[in-house]
């Protein structure tokens, strides 16, 4: 098996960042799903704060996360989780996620986590580490966030909703009220038919949106 290391990024990974770039675009594409575009310098810039996680192998780019700040460290998020296809299917985007998870709890230990996705895999990720699926009213309300979907296919959905509801499902890790002993609620089948209801729903409100235009 490929040894592959997780480590946190530094000056010395800034290289990677236009590859990291295009293999978030060329998934994206692949999958048919919107996501928020990022630039490679808004990438270097989260290595050198010190919030990217970058996994190596054998100096190859394997994959990626960094970690967003927010509301005076009110709410930190985890974005850009990618794996490159080389190293897909060994189970690196959740030890990627979970070693990304744990370094953000010790550098921002008051802060609550949270992320949107549309993916089932990751909204499976977040389930096992304690997220809950919550409504837009409870992540973050900081202008400068919501922006950052502006390059997403979907932005006429969140707009069009007051940015409180799109194809992505909110989810939420509050360290304040978090118990031990996690508990469970992912349940892949009744996610896929609600997030399969959901798209319906906004896809025709989007199409609505584009007709009027």
């Amino acid at each position: 098996m490929k040894q592959i290391k997780i480590i946190i990024a530094t000056n010395d990974h800034l290289d990677y960042a236009q590859e990291i770039c295009d293999v978030i675009s060329d998934s994206a594409k692949v999958r048919g799903t919107g996501i928020a575009k990022r630039t490679p310098d808004y990438v270097k810039g989260k290595m050198e704060n010190g919030n990217a996680i970058i996994a190596l192998c054998n100096g190859a780019f394997a994959g990626f996360c960094y970690i967003e700040v927010w509301g005076h460290e009110k709410y930190v998020a985890h974005s850009g989780l990618i794996v490159h296809p080389n190293y897909r299917n060994q189970g690196l985007a959740k030890r990627i996620k979970e070693f990304t998870f744990n370094y953000s709890l010790k550098k921002y230990p008051d802060s609550k986590v949270f992320g949107i996705t549309t993916g089932l895999a990751v909204m499976k990720i977040n389930s096992d580490l304690g997220y809950k699926p919550v409504t837009f009213s409870e992540l973050t309300d900081d202008p400068k966030f919501w922006a950052g979907c502006k390059t997403c296919t979907n932005y006429d959905i969140l707009k069009a909703k007051d940015h409180k509801m799109c194809l992505c499902t909110g989810m939420l890790y509050d360290p304040s009220t978090e118990v031990k002993k996690k508990e469970k609620w992912y349940d892949k089948k009744v996610l896929k038919r609600l997030k399969k209801i959901k798209q319906t729903m906004l896809t025709s409100n989007k199409q609505l949106l584009l007709w009027k235009k």
